[in-house]
């Protein structure tokens, strides 16, 4: 039991720091003059080549054997990654970044729906209550509430980001099923995989011959690539392992509120006293979530 509570904690600890990496990935987005769907498709690849040379130099072998076992929730937890991407960005073309953000962060609400249902996970009246705190939360911190739908188009948006948050409820949910398999072999394939699909997406929306890259563009698309995509990723998959799904899910909001708070730090980005509200009521809620519960507590299942 200890043993398992100590493999929980540092699982929770991987978690967290993914999730603050891909917090503060806008900051260096805004360096980068590049279309989204070619930042993605250079984050999966290159994130996947330096994994595997990583692996390579400590002298570790790929175990082919595992990625075998575990092939079809591999393939479809990395298929579905690309098309997550695909559809978050598509949402930001046609909706506002506040109405994309709150659709596709239902997707951890969507886990924690399903998880009784599909993982036989107990869901407690307590993570109900957290859940729901949550969702206010990130309506409040989105801005949403503040900027409104200006027109009927947005629709068109809005099911994008909700298409992209189904996508990324079903990688949650697929990676519980993924087992026997270190981190890196995980990462490594699911990024491979959603490389293949960003590909033939990227060509036929955007002219790769007129990409330019300055110096400094070009060293933070790799600080992306590797930090951001490579090591936060093999923390995050490599931290699903001993974790539930509904831990996974509420600290997935981790992610957007340290966004918003650095883009109020360092881009000088207004943040509304309804945003500072909502941060903390995610935040409250996540840590609430994972405090232990009485044994004689209802739980749903």
């Amino acid at each position: 039991m200890k043993r398992l509570s100590q493999k929980q904690a540092k699982a929770k600890l991987m978690l967290i720091l993914a999730m603050f990496i891909f917090g503060t990935i806008g900051i260096f987005r805004k360096y980068i003059p590049l279309p989204s769907s070619v930042i993605a498709l250079a984050r999966g690849s290159i994130g996947m080549l330096f994994l595997l040379v990583w692996v390579l130099l400590k002298g570790e072998k790929i175990s082919f054997q595992a990625i075998k076992k575990n092939r079809l929730f591999l393939g479809l937890s990395g298929f579905f990654l690309g098309f997550n991407w695909i559809l978050l960005f598509e949402a930001y073309q046609y909706t506002s970044v506040a109405t994309a953000t709150l659709c596709y962060y239902m997707a951890p609400i969507m886990v924690i729906l399903v998880s009784p249902f599909l993982l036989k996970e107990h869901l407690s009246r307590k993570k109900m209550l957290c859940v729901s705190v949550a969702l206010v939360g990130i309506i409040f911190v989105s801005g949403v509430t503040e900027v409104g739908m200006s027109h009927l188009s947005e629709v068109k948006g809005i099911l994008f980001g909700l298409g992209a948050a189904l996508f990324y409820a079903s990688i949650m949910l697929l990676n519980q099923k993924i087992k026997d398999i270190s981190a890196y072999d995980k990462t490594i394939t699911q990024l491979g995989i959603a490389s293949i699909v960003l590909l033939p997406y990227t060509l036929m929306t955007e002219n790769i011959s007129e990409i330019t890259l300055t110096p400094i563009s070009m060293i933070m698309l790799i600080i992306v690539c590797v930090i951001h995509t490579g090591i936060a990723y093999a923390l995050y998959f490599g931290s699903m392992g001993d974790l539930k799904a509904q831990t996974i899910a509420l600290f997935s909001y981790i992610d957007p509120i340290v966004a918003i708070i650095l883009s109020a730090l360092f881009l000088k980005e207004h943040m509304s006293i309804m945003g500072a509200v909502g941060a903390v009521l995610v935040l409250g809620a996540t840590l609430i979530s994972e405090l232990p519960e009485k044994t004689t507590e209802q739980s749903i299942s």
